[in-house]
Order: C-alpha cells, then sequence, then structure tokens
C-alpha cells in the first residue's frame, strides 16, 4: 500500500537534533509562538503545523537579493530564527530539525511539482524535486509540508481521502506516475495543482544537488519571480510580483502595489518579513527588479 513504512527503515535525515539543539528548539518555539509541547502527540503536531505556516513564509527575497543560501536543515532552522522564510525545501528542512529535536519520527521523500493542471504530472525522480515530509504518529503515517505557501495548514492522514482545510479542498489518492507512491491534488486554484510523493526515504543530497540551480539559473522559478505566501485558518495571502493577493471562501480580492513603500510595507504586515538586515541601496535595487518584472508582465498580458 503507498505510504506503507518499511520495518526497520532508517531515518536519513534528520534523526535526533545534535548537541546545541535544545537550545535551536527553544528558539524555534519562540518565534512560532508556542510552549514546549511535550512528547510527541498528535495535538501537538496539528499545532506547531499551523504555527509554522501561519508564522513562517514561503519566500524567496535572498534569491531575488543574490544572497547564498543552503538547504543544509541546522542553517533553514537558523534562517527561521532570524524571522525568516525560504522555499519548500529550506521550510520543510528547518520544520524537520524542529519535529526531530521534540522526538518525532520524520522522513524525507522526494515529491514532483505538478505546477499547471494543463501539463502532465511529474515524477518524484524528475530533476529539482520538492521536498515532503511524514511523520509517524500513533501508528499512522501524516504527510506534513509546511512549504507550500499556500498548501496545509495541518497534517493530513496519509490514507486516500478527500480534506478540507478552510476555503481548500485537498485530496490523496495513490500516484500514476510514482510506481506505489501517492498524489496530492488540490481541488481549489492555488499557487500548485498537485505532488507525486514517492514512498522511499531521501536524503539531503537529494535536494542539495538542484539547490544551486534553482538559487542562480535564470530559467529556475524563484529567479524569475518574487513570490512570498503564507496561510492561516480562513485562507492564504499571496504576494506575486507586484499583486497582492487574499483567497478565502467568499474568493479572491487583488490588489496592486504600485510604490515601493506599499511593497515593502505588506512584507512586514502581513508576511512578518521586515528585512532590517538589507541596506537602503539594495532595497531599492530589489524594487526596481520587482517593478520591471511586474510591467513587462502586464505588457505580455495587455499584448494576448
Amino acid at each position: 500500500m503507498p505510504g506503507e513504512r518499511a520495518a526497520g527503515q532508517t531515518t536519513d535525515p534528520p534523526g535526533p537534533v545534535p548537541a546545541g539543539g535544545v537550545r535551536l528548539v527553544a528558539g524555534y518555539l519562540r518565534r512560532l509562538g508556542v510552549d514546549h509541547p511535550g512528547e510527541p502527540s498528535l495535538a501537538a503536531l496539528r499545532a506547531l503545523h499551523r504555527a509554522h505556516v501561519e508564522r513562517v513564509p514561503y519566500e524567496v527575497l535572498d534569491i531575488q537579493l543574490d544572497r547564498p543560501t543552503t538547504v543544509d536543515p541546522r542553517d533553514c532552522a537558523g534562517r527561521v530564527l532570524r524571522r525568516r522564510g525560504g522555499y519548500c525545501v529550506q521550510l520543510n528542512g528547518a520544520f524537520s530539525t524542529l519535529l526531530a529535536g521534540l522526538g518525532y519520527d520524520v522522513r524525507y521523500h522526494r515529491a514532483g511539482v505538478h505546477a499547471n493542471p494543463a501539463t502532465p504530472p511529474v515524477s518524484p525522480a524528475a530533476p529539482a524535486p520538492h521536498l515532503a515530509l511524514t511523520v509517524l504518529l500513533e501508528g499512522q503515517e501524516w504527510f506534513v509540508d509546511v512549504g507550500l505557501g499556500d498548501g496545509l495548514h495541518e497534517p493530513l492522514p496519509l490514507r486516500a481521502g478527500t480534506y478540507q482545510q478552510g476555503p481548500f479542498t485537498f485530496t490523496l489518492s495513490p500516484s500514476t506516475v510514482e510506481p506505489g507512491g501517492w498524489r496530492f491534488d488540490r481541488a481549489t486554484r492555488g499557487s500548485i495543482a498537485g505532488l507525486d510523493i514517492s514512498t522511499a526515504t531521501a536524503g539531503t543530497a537529494d535536494f542539495a544537488e538542484w539547490h544551486p540551480y534553482l538559487a542562480t539559473s535564470p530559467e529556475s522559478r524563484l529567479v524569475r519571480a518574487v513570490a512570498v505566501m503564507r496561510r492561516d485558518g480562513t485562507g492564504a495571502d499571496g504576494l506575486m510580483g507586484c499583486l497582492l493577493r487574499r483567497v478565502e471562501a467568499g474568493g479572491r480580492t487583488e490588489r496592486e502595489l504600485s510604490t515601493m513603500s506599499d511593497w515593502y510595507g505588506a512584507l512586514v504586515d502581513i508576511f512578518g518579513l521586515d528585512l532590517d538586515d538589507v541596506e537602503p541601496a539594495r532595497r531599492a535595487a530589489l524594487w526596481h527588479r520587482v517593478r520591471v518584472a511586474h510591467e513587462r508582465w502586464l505588457a505580455t498580458r495587455a499584448a494576448r
């Protein structure tokens, strides 16, 4: 059956948090605004997941600023403590470090990102995979993912079914492109159409190999456009270039941020990103880059 965990399968990574992990865990919990949850439990896992997606945004601003980053799980956890986010591999890598430090049985899995419903699904064996997590808890495997931006608010039981979280409907079913794997779909419009998830355990090398391409190549989706996203209990916020969007049960609202002040204000007020370590000249250069890309997009849309 998809999702069945093999007996004696090793954890690689994250395993137990190494020396110094107690301080990291304490700082991480402060960043999430939650008390130490005690022994692993489903209630605690759900609370941690909710706090993470609400307080730690999906964001690629360091990539846009041409700053070097890594996907090392401890480095990614450090980003969270510095009140920053990251893209999927960085966010799930950071969260796995926290969960492992709290005693959860966490595994890494490759997942292929199906970005557009009009195109075929993508195998987890394809380049530049998504990092998905599973947690074995109380006799049930759980699909855990804080790296989708506008995706899960809470973990899903790793079994076939339809799940409602706020205004978003998700389904899990056997994958048609990954033998023995899982297919995650979102029935409601979002940043991706779905994922195909391998049940095989992965390691950091599976994702570190593609990080330089994702962070530097002009062809990378993380380089081509600014994206900042966060979830909450009633919907999701997204900043795509200069367009600020909010999706709730009543529909989607959208407004254009036409000034640098408004753009940086939204980063602070909605996503909790003050970028106080970015000097004024680089802040202005980033805004110029975003605005130029937005104007180019507007021109392309008008020409259709």
